[in-house]
């Protein structure tokens, strides 16, 4: 299985690469991992709607650019549904068995994701009611997609 992550902006942080970098060292025996990181806009303080917008379009249209037309398309969005970690392995799994072999989750910026975003997303998940800093969001969700795969390879993970 190939699996994207289609995310807006860079990680500054060292302790947030440091933790990318391990889990995307521990994903190796079980996928073909790879990030592409779209640059972000600039978001005005006091933004007007329109302004957050034109934003939201023009990451949405990088992330677009990002993602493979064949890829199952996975967007966090925060209406999207809650799984815990064995149904969001069972999902992984189950696509495999379908015969999806790349699977792209998709990260927004600050703002969230564009509709047009929303609309190629093949499924919408969501991690919480709550909001995460997007950057934070990547180590989260790169820690639940090797959780699932501990899981379909029934090996021991921490509950």
């Amino acid at each position: 299985m190939k699996v994207t992550l289609a995310t807006v902006g860079k990680i500054k942080e060292k302790y947030l690469r440091d933790a990318i970098d391990e889990y995307t060292k521990r994903l190796s025996r079980y996928i073909k991992l790879e990030i592409k990181e779209v640059s972000d806009e600039k978001t005005p303080d006091k933004a007007s709607e329109a302004e957050e917008n034109a934003i939201r379009d023009k990451e949405g249209k990088r992330l677009l650019d990002a993602i493979p037309d064949t890829s199952y398309v996975i967007a966090l969005a925060i209406d999207g549904k809650m799984l815990d970690s064995v149904e969001l392995s069972k999902k992984i799994d189950d696509l495999g068995i379908s015969g999806v072999s790349h699977i792209t989750f998709v990260i927004g910026g600050s703002l969230g994701l564009s509709d047009e975003v929303l609309k190629r997303a093949d499924y919408k998940l969501s991690f919480s009611k709550m909001t995460f800093p997007h950057q934070l969001m990547r180590v989260i969700l790169l820690e639940q997609v090797y959780r699932s795969y501990r899981i379909i390879n029934n090996e021991p993970y921490h509950k």
